[in-house]
């Protein structure tokens, strides 16, 4: 115990020692600048002869087409259809749907869509519509954020803290050390023009260290790991997982939008007044305000219901007041619903079907129009990509699998925790979207992270059924060995 903690400590120190000493050093590197603007001559209108009857009747149903309620309904099914049908063909391959979901979100994007058929990608996804598909998106991504919030399991985290905090902590450490080092390299020729290389560093360390809870859930469920030793201890290191790179996430992102360093100082004072508020004060007030009876319910009444969605508004508002995401208050909103008599699961139940159908495909196809893959468009740019994959799957992995190793566990299972730690999924586009709206990630290393998100993703069952293969110890491999 005095020698892990001793280990732990070392490895802090030297690990912000390291991340200190780029950030200084990536300081004096030369700014981004903007490619230069590509002029394009507008076309003369064309003359056009008087309408006749039928092309007027035509005229009256195309203007009711391009009627902003009518695109939207047409989005919607255009996406919801790709999506569930891609998640369907992912699931027949062994991947989960969310992946599918994911790849059906880039697909409908500029990358295929708009390559293959770009009349009908500008008819369906006009520019003018995108404001509203991106609000319809933020709010699935909230209710997302206060599911997986609700998800947390405290006791768990407590009953395995020793074993989680380390391997959690070590799964985010080393990943964010190489992606500020990565990102030394990167900025000059990769970097929004206008942002700073520090909030640009601390980002790519971010996108480095994110595990996905919801689909290592799902995974482990799918393949009835559930329940096993390495199961439990993959939720419980995934939450403290989720806890700490979103905090770290929420402290990157009150830096990026403060435009100074008292305007700074009190966006983070107000966070942390905050997340004392929510977990010391409404927290123990709920179970009295939801009354016992309400509770112990079969179902929610509409009344408990509306109070519910009303706190998860309130919370996520003060959090984009404040000066960080709207989600990162809906998320603490989760993580403080009582857990009395099964409540958490039958809102669960309702919440998430509506957001997961409805409107987180509009989300993935909101990041699939973002998502220009063509600006690859060279070696250099795809071997980046390759490269950033590499450094994002043995910073994770690696990083995960090593201290889990040192905590006592056999390389097997030390092996396959670091493969569903290295699982990004959802919550790796919803940071990546953070990072472009604040003007920090430029198109072209978000195409590049979108595509190590789907990768990285992907390919946790593969290697979970490689490392499977490894021979077993000779003890039972959910048992720990002494280190």
């Amino acid at each position: 115990m005095k020698r892990n903690a001793l280990f732990y400590f070392a490895v802090l120190a030297l690990v912000g020692l390291g991340i200190a000493g780029i950030l200084q050093l990536g300081g004096k590197l030369p700014a981004p600048v903007a490619p230069a603007a590509v002029s394009v001559a507008a076309a003369a209108p064309a003359a056009t002869s008087p309408p006749t009857m039928l092309g007027a009747m035509l005229a009256d149903l195309g203007q009711n087409f391009n009627a902003p309620l009518s695109h939207l309904f047409l989005q919607l099914l255009v996406i919801i259809a790709a999506s569930r049908l891609m998640g369907w063909l992912f699931t027949k391959f062994g991947q989960p749907a969310v992946v599918g979901e994911m790849a059906a979100g880039i697909l409908l994007g500029p990358s295929l869509f708009g390559l293959l058929a770009s009349g009908a990608f500008h008819f369906v996804f006009p520019d003018s519509s995108l404001g509203v598909l991106k609000m319809f998106s933020q709010i699935g991504v909230c209710l997302f954020m206060f599911a997986v919030g609700m998800d947390l399991n405290v006791k768990n985290i407590r009953n395995k803290a020793h074993t989680a905090v380390m391997v959690s902590h070590a799964s985010i450490i080393a990943p964010y050390f190489l992606g500020v080092v990565l990102a030394y390299f990167l900025y000059s020729s990769l970097g929004q023009p206008g942002s700073s290389f520090m909030a640009f560093a601390l980002f790519i360390g971010i996108s480095m260290s994110i595990t996905a809870f919801p689909v290592l859930a799902r995974i482990l469920q799918e393949r009835g790991l559930s329940k096993t030793s390495l199961g439990t201890t993959a939720i419980t290191c995934a939450a403290v997982d989720d806890v700490t790179a979103w905090s770290i996430l929420a402290f990157v992102v009150a830096l990026a939008r403060a435009t100074s360093v008292g305007a700074s100082a009190l966006n983070l004072t107000l966070v942390l007044g905050f997340v004392a508020l929510m977990i010391f004060v409404v927290r123990k007030m709920l179970p009295r305000l939801i009354g016992q009876e309400a509770l112990e319910r079969p179902e929610p009444s509409k009344g408990v219901l509306a109070g519910v969605v009303c706190l998860v508004v309130a919370a996520a508002l003060c959090t984009e007041v404040i000066g960080i995401h709207a989600l990162f208050g809906a998320f603490l909103a989760g993580a403080i619903i009582p857990e009395t008599a099964d409540f958490r699961h039958k809102l669960t139940v309702r919440i998430e079907s509506f957001s997961s159908v409805l409107l987180l495909p509009l989300f993935f196809a909101f990041t699939g129009l973002r998502t220009q893959i063509g600006l690859l468009n060279d070696v250099q740019g795809w071997m980046i990509c390759l490269l950033i994959i590499v450094v994002a799957t043995v910073g994770k992995l690696g990083g995960t699998a090593l201290t889990a190793r040192f905590t006592g566990m056999n390389w097997r299972d030390s092996l396959q925790l670091g493969a569903l730690m290295n699982t990004r999924g959802l919550m790796e586009l919803i940071a990546l979207n953070i990072g472009y709206d604040l003007g920090i990630l430029s198109p072209r290393i978000f195409a590049m992270l979108v595509i190590m998100a789907l990768v990285t993703t992907a390919l946790t069952g593969p290697l979970l059924s490689l490392f499977e293969r490894l021979r077993a110890p000779e003890i039972d491999p959910g048992n720990y060995v002494k280190p």
